[in-house]
């Protein structure tokens, strides 16, 4: 099982105003402590944009790059093609090689998001079936990630993207089960489809708050949204069976999404990593 880190579980996210930031400095060193040995790559900006002096930050704690979580405007009639290629361009030098794509809704954050029409879900598929196509010219894993607040949400919005291209999911189980898709079921049905695994546990409760529109979703993160591994609702042993018998190798992200209100105090989200990390390795050596 190759088991990589997330900014996101250190509170290191795209939104504005999400909550405080740390820096790299302070987590790539964390990660590698936890005996991690690859990261994704964070929102744009967190590492140094230049490809090369990138992959030098990565390669000063040891830490291999997975790849990047990368929202995209796909339901317009502007080809989001010309624009990616410069993250790509990144995922070149620093070793990248998994393209996480989330059908972006063109605001900040993922509180709020607009109804498409028929004609900007047609640009939806067609566009994201040609950013697959560029991503694998370059050598590269495209996976849609179905995202709360993203215009890929819910089970309609998941299968739809699945029958109307050939690109692989990301399997968020947190984000799926908050969207309303079982992700053992997923599995079960449609494993050729899993490209890439974002590992996360919810809390369930807090989950059918948001997917009731009764709580917004940051709000709910900040709550307590996702559980360290083992901790939540998730049948994530029911998972990596599932994805162990038909020869899933890709790798298995720790993502266990968290607002900090400020520095951390004591061992702050290391903990909350090493327990999932820990959970993990248990359940993977448990399919022998």
């Amino acid at each position: 099982m190759k088991i990589a880190g997330a900014p996101i579980s250190w509170g290191v996210c795209e939104v504005p105003g999400w909550g405080h930031q740390l820096g790299s400095e302070v987590v790539l060193p964390q990660m590698r402590a936890l005996g991690l040995q690859a990261t994704e790559l964070g929102p744009q900006g967190w590492l140094p944009t230049a490809p090369a002096e990138r992959a030098a930050a990565l390669a000063e704690h040891s830490l291999q790059a997975v790849g990047a979580f990368v929202p995209v405007v796909l339901h317009s009639e502007v080809d989001p093609r010309p624009a990616l290629e410069v993250e790509l361009d990144a995922f070149d030098a620093a070793g990248g090689d998994v393209l996480v794509l989330a059908a972006a809704t063109g605001q900040d954050g993922y509180d709020e998001r607009p109804q498409l029409t028929p004609r900007q879900w047609q640009h939806l598929l067609d566009n994201a079936q040609r950013v697959a196509d560029l991503a694998r010219e370059r050598g590269i894993t495209p996976a849609l990630h179905p995202h709360v607040g993203t215009q890929v949400e819910n089970r309609e919005e998941v299968l739809r993207v699945l029958a109307g291209t050939d690109l692989g999911l990301c399997l968020d189980t947190g984000h799926l089960l908050v969207g309303g898709t079982d992700p053992v079921e997923l599995v079960v049905q449609q494993p050729e489809r899993i490209s890439h695994v974002h590992a996360k546990d919810v809390r369930i409760e807090l989950a059918r708050r948001v997917g009731a529109g009764e709580l917004g979703y940051t709000e709910a993160v900040k709550q307590g949204l996702y559980a360290p591994l083992g901790e939540g609702d998730v049948d994530l042993a029911a998972i990596v069976s599932a994805l162990t018998a038909v020869g899933y190798d890709g790798w298995w992200v720790l993502e266990q999404d968290v607002v900090l209100t400020g520095p951390p105090q004591g061992e702050g989200p290391q903990a909350d990593v090493r327990a999932s990390m820990e959970h993990l390795r248990g359940l993977a050596g448990q399919q022998g």
